[in-house]
């Protein structure tokens, strides 16, 4: 069938009535599409129907370059976050470093009155209200240091995700050199669009299996699904 008689039977789908519109929702601009985005796309009657044209959403390259790309930016950002996470561990840590300094001295002034003043209970409930709250303070360090370390072990964790991106990008390469050798391989003298169609059916064939209207029917179903 050729191109021509393609458009024909594109066009004569747009006159079926309300219902049947409602029910199959072709979209002849999209099948117009595709189909020039694959010129040269015929069925093999011995195969049976191949798989719908290479479209956007059927070309392996395109996905995978996707794939590589969304990887890389969600990897950037989550880098980018525990880096910040991080700094709030550091920043926290000093923080609390500077109120032990602050209780460390509350202990030594309150240390000394109870010493001088063994009978005032405040002096000495202010000593044991400082040192619990000191004890209280190494714990929140050590959870700070557990942040800080399980942040690193993320970041070492990421670093195989970028392993595998390279990879994936790899294999990218492998299949675009192996493209432009066939492409290359198979070039010839006469542009495709200046070549004769070839028939489908050729009299002394062993198969006598035709495109029939069926057949065709159902390329423009699938062509025209979104």
């Amino acid at each position: 069938m050729t191109q021509e008689e393609l458009d024909a039977l594109m066009e004569s789908t747009a006159e079926f009535d309300e219902n049947a519109e409602e029910e199959h929702e072709y979209n002849k601009n999209e099948i117009q599409e595709n189909l020039e985005e694959n010129i040269g796309y015929r069925p093999d009657p011995k195969e049976g129907w191949p798989l719908p044209p290479p479209s956007k959403e059927h070309k392996v390259v395109h996905q995978l370059d996707d794939v590589t790309r969304d990887s890389e930016e969600r990897a950037t950002e989550i880098m980018e976050k525990l880096e910040i996470i991080n700094n709030f561990f550091i920043d926290s840590e000093g923080l609390v470093n500077e109120l032990k300094k602050v209780l460390n001295k509350n202990i030594d002034i309150f240390s000394k009155l109870n010493d001088k003043f063994p009978n005032v209970e405040s002096f000495s409930e202010a000593l044991n209200l400082n040192k619990n709250t000191i004890n209280k303070i190494g714990s929140i360090n050590d959870n700070l240091q557990s942040g800080q370390d399980e942040v690193m072990m993320i970041m070492d964790v990421m670093q195989y995700q970028d392993i595998h991106r390279q990879k994936i990008e790899r294999v990218i390469n492998v299949m675009r050199s192996l493209s432009r050798y066939m492409n290359s391989l198979f070039e010839g003298k006469i542009d495709d669009q200046k070549r004769v169609s070839s028939a489908v059916h050729i009299q002394g064939d062993n198969t006598a299996d035709v495109v029939s209207n069926d057949d065709i029917e159902a390329l423009i179903a699938t062509l025209g699904k979104k």
